[in-house]
Formats: structure tokens, C-alpha cells, sequence
């Protein structure tokens, strides 16, 4: 974290408690050496600093609670590495991102000037070990999701795909050989992963139903078929596709080049949802692929499927902070906004919506946090993972369609950001499994009955 975002911080906690609850706040913040940071700061950053301290409060204002999304302090439960990781990342993001997301949302354009400023937060591949890879716990992978969506989703997704689902279908399903040449430049983004299962004509019966083809000539895999809605697409270095093997039957996966003859990705456009996420359609035609570049550990969609439970828990993740986000920016609005002579908080109506939003909240935050804890414990289930997906990306829905009604006509205006966090939720609610086949893997489990049709 920055000095200046140090001081930033302990300011804005010492400005809402009383001497009694200074003992809580020095288990996650060192006071004496944010204090110290004060003697530190440049001309710049004192100027700015000194402004925030003078600003005049009206007549018969008091002191507010500050804005946090964190009710049940679960924060506290991170390691104190941990929580400085989180806070750079909630930084990285208010700095270098909040800035931009709105007009490139608005103009379905990604800010890939980003990129280079991303490499410095070393996270990509946190859970995984080796190949110069964090290997943090499964834990942190979910914060840092979150904290990425509290800002903007599409930024989350874009992660999201390249560290979870690229970099995860090699890590899970490749050669050592395969990871060796792909994992160490994709945790450096210096190259960029992509993610290729869902089709024109299937999207929840994949496993059994997919269209894209593979054939084995005797020297190369032939690929032939169609992938949807593939993030990232249209600018990743390497592409993970998933086609049905015309001999066995069987799924198979294999590491696609941009420059591969017979790969052609065309950008999806009038999106309402995650529109700085570059979705495409791939055409696969007559495709070569070498042998070499098959993940040598993907016999089955059974291995899809663990790649796929793996960065489910990452999406319910992503709900929370999408939900988080709504939440805290309707709190910010409805202290500002004023009607009837007074700030629209101190009214019973919006009060009531503000608290169902973190009633809500509270409860995603303590699902994903105990669902966190079984993957790093090597208990997750599909079920597990597909629960906290069915209930948090419900529940941000309903979060984020009140935080659109705290706002009133404003809420449907970018400036306020609940706009986007509402278009956004409705991705969230769809990809990495709908409501509906992620209900009946839930049922299946509680029932012993499979209620899927075959």
C-alpha cells in the first residue's frame, strides 16, 4: 500500500471510533507507523490531506459511520500479509481502475494500458504452487475477486478467466512439460488466457451435448465447430478449447494459439452486461492442433468439470463484490442526496432498503468465506461451490435492484456506478452455471435422486 493510502485509511478509522475502540483497530493497522507516515508525506500529499481534514460539516451534522460493506468485520480473519494484499488490491483498484470503467464500459472498449499496472500485483495463479505462482490460500483467491468486483465485474471476469479458468485447465489438465512453457508467462500476463466450452446451440448441456469436433489424423487434432461468449478472446495468446472427440466420444482439451490457421474470433457486440469484457465467437475450422499442445491430462469432461469447480466458488466471489459495490456506493449516495431538507439516510424507507442490502451481504460474505475454507481444507464439493453460486447470485440481484432504488432516477445513470453493478449481476447470474442446473447438482446431493434429463 501506498504512504499515502496508509495514512488515508488510519484517518478515516480514527475519524468514526473513540479512544475505547483503538485497541481493535491496532490488531489490523500499525498505528505508530502510520502516524509516523504523516511526517512523510510530500507537499502533494499533505495539501491533499489537510483538505480532507478541513472540510466544514454542515450545521447540525455529526460524525458518520464510515462506509464498509465488511458488517461482521470478517476482514479481521485474514492473516495481517493477507490483509495488506487485500488492501493493495482495493487500492490498485480505486486508483488505477475506478477512473476508467465507466466510459470504457460505455463504450464496450478494455483499457489494456491496465495490464502493465496489473503485472505488479503479482497475483495470478494465487493458489497455485510452483511456476512462480503465490500459492496463497484458495482464500485469498476469493478476496481478491471480490475485491475486484466491488469495482467493476467485467475487470473481475477478465481475471477471473485468464488466472482461474486458462491458467487452471493447464495447471489441472496439463503435462509438467506444458506447464512449464505456459504458466510462468501467464502469471506475468505475459500472456493472456482465454476459455472456450460454451457453444452457439449448448450452453448447460455441454457435457453432453457439445457440437465442436476433434479428430486425430495421425500427426495432428482437427478441429471443427463453433465456441460463444469466450472472455478475452478476441486478445489472448492462448485459448483452452474443449471439442468432443469424433472416435471415443470423450471431451478432450487443447492449448489454442492466437496465431493457429483456422482460428477466427469475432468480438461480441450490444451486450448490456460486462461490456468491457471482449466476448467472442470462435470458429473453429478445420483447426490443427499438434499433439503436443493437447492437454495430455483431459480424457473427460470429468476433468473439465474439476477446472469448472474450482473457479465456481471464485464466481460466488464475484457476486459478493458486485453486491458489495451497490451497497456501499447507494450508502455514499443516500448521505449526500438530500430531499425534503435532509439527507435521504435518515429516512425510514431508505434506511429499511440499505439494511435488507447488508442483511443480504452479510450473509454472502459468510457463505463464500466458510466455502473458501473447505476448498483450502480439500473438503469442496460440486455442491458446495454450486450453492454459494444459486444463493449469492440471487441475493446480488436483489442487492443491486435496491441499491438502483436508493438512487432513484440517478440510478440509472453511470456516473452513480449502481447502473453498471445492476447490468452486471445479470452475467454473474448466468455464467459458470445457471440457477437451474446449479439448484439440481444441490438437489441431486441433498436427494439422492438426479433430476437431470438425460
Amino acid at each position: 500500500m501506498s504512504l499515502f493510502g496508509k495514512v488515508k485509511n488510519t484517518i478515516n478509522l480514527l475519524k468514526s471510533v473513540d479512544l475505547n475502540q483503538l485497541a481493535k483497530i491496532s490488531e489490523t493497522i500499525d498505528l505508530p507507523e502510520a502516524m509516523d507516515a504523516l511526517g512523510n508525506l510530500d507537499e502533494r500529499q499533505l495539501k491533499g490531506l489537510m483538505k480532507m481534514l478541513k472540510t466544514k460539516k454542515k450545521k447540525g451534522q455529526h460524525n458518520l459511520p464510515p462506509i464498509d460493506g465488511d458488517f461482521y468485520n470478517l476482514d479481521l480473519k485474514l492473516s495481517p500479509e493477507q490483509r495488506e494484499l487485500q488492501l493493495e488490491v482495493r487500492n490498485f483498484m480505486e486508483d488505477e481502475v475506478k477512473p476508467l470503467v465507466n466510459d470504457h464500459w460505455n463504450r464496450a472498449k478494455f483499457p489494456f494500458e491496465i495490464i502493465e499496472k496489473f503485472k505488479k500485483l503479482n497475483i495470478a495463479g494465487i493458489p497455485y504452487e510452483g511456476y512462480g505462482c503465490p500459492n496463497l490460500p484458495f482464500l485469498m483467491e476469493g478476496v481478491i475477486a471480490q475485491e475486484m468486483a466491488r469495482v467493476d465485474v467485467s475487470i473481475s471476469t477478465f481475471f477471473g478467466v485468464h488466472s482461474g479458468l486458462a491458467m487452471g485447465s493447464i495447471y489441472l489438465c496439463g503435462s509438467e512439460e506444458q506447464k512449464q512453457e505456459w504458466l510462468p508467462q501467464m502469471q506475468k500476463l505475459e500472456k493472456i488466457g482465454a476459455f472456450g466450452l460454451t457453444e452457439p446451440n449448448v450452453g448447460s448441456g455441454v457435457s453432453q451435448g457439445m457440437e465442436t469436433t476433434c479428430k486425430f489424423d495421425g500427426e495432428n487434432w482437427i478441429l471443427n465447430g463453433q465456441k460463444k461468449w469466450i472472455g478475452n478472446a478476441t486478445f489472448a495468446d492462448v485459448i483452452i478449447i474443449w471439442a468432443r472427440d469424433e472416435d471415443s466420444n470423450k471431451v478432450k482439451g487443447f492449448i489454442l494459439r492466437k496465431d493457429n490457421p483456422g482460428f477466427v474470433a469475432e468480438k461480441m457486440k450490444d451486450k448490456m452486461a460486462l461490456r468491457i469484457v471482449q466476448n467472442a465467437l470462435i470458429t473453429l475450422t478445420d483447426c490443427s492442433i499438434p499433439e503436443s499442445d493437447r492437454l495430455q491430462n483431459a480424457n473427460s469432461f470429468r476433468d473439465t468439470a474439476k477446472v469448472l469447480k474450482m473457479t465456481r466458488a471464485g464466481v460466488a466471489w464475484q457476486a459478493v463484490g458486485c453486491a458489495r459495490g451497490a451497497y456501499e456506493s447507494a450508502l455514499k449516495y443516500s448521505k449526500k442526496r438530500e430531499q425534503f431538507g435532509r439527507p435521504i439516510a435518515s429516512y425510514q424507507l431508505i434506511q429499511n432498503h440499505l439494511v435488507e442490502m447488508l442483511s443480504n451481504l452479510t450473509a454472502m460474505q459468510t457463505m463464500v468465506f466458510r466455502l473458501s475454507e473447505l476448498q483450502d481444507q480439500e473438503l469442496l464439493t460440486d455442491e458446495h461451490a454450486s450453492l454459494a453460486k444459486v444463493y449469492c447470485s440471487m441475493r446480488t440481484r436483489d442487492v443491486v435492484s435496491r441499491a438502483r432504488e436508493v438512487l432513484g432516477g440517478n440510478g440509472i445513470l453511470l456516473e452513480h456506478d449502481v447502473a453498471r453493478f445492476v447490468a452486471d449481476a445479470e452475467a454473474i447470474y448466468s455464467y459458470e452455471g445457471t440457477k437451474e442446473i446449479n439448484t439440481l447438482i444441490v438437489g441431486r446431493a441433498i436427494t439422492g435422486y438426479s433430476a437431470f434429463v438425460n
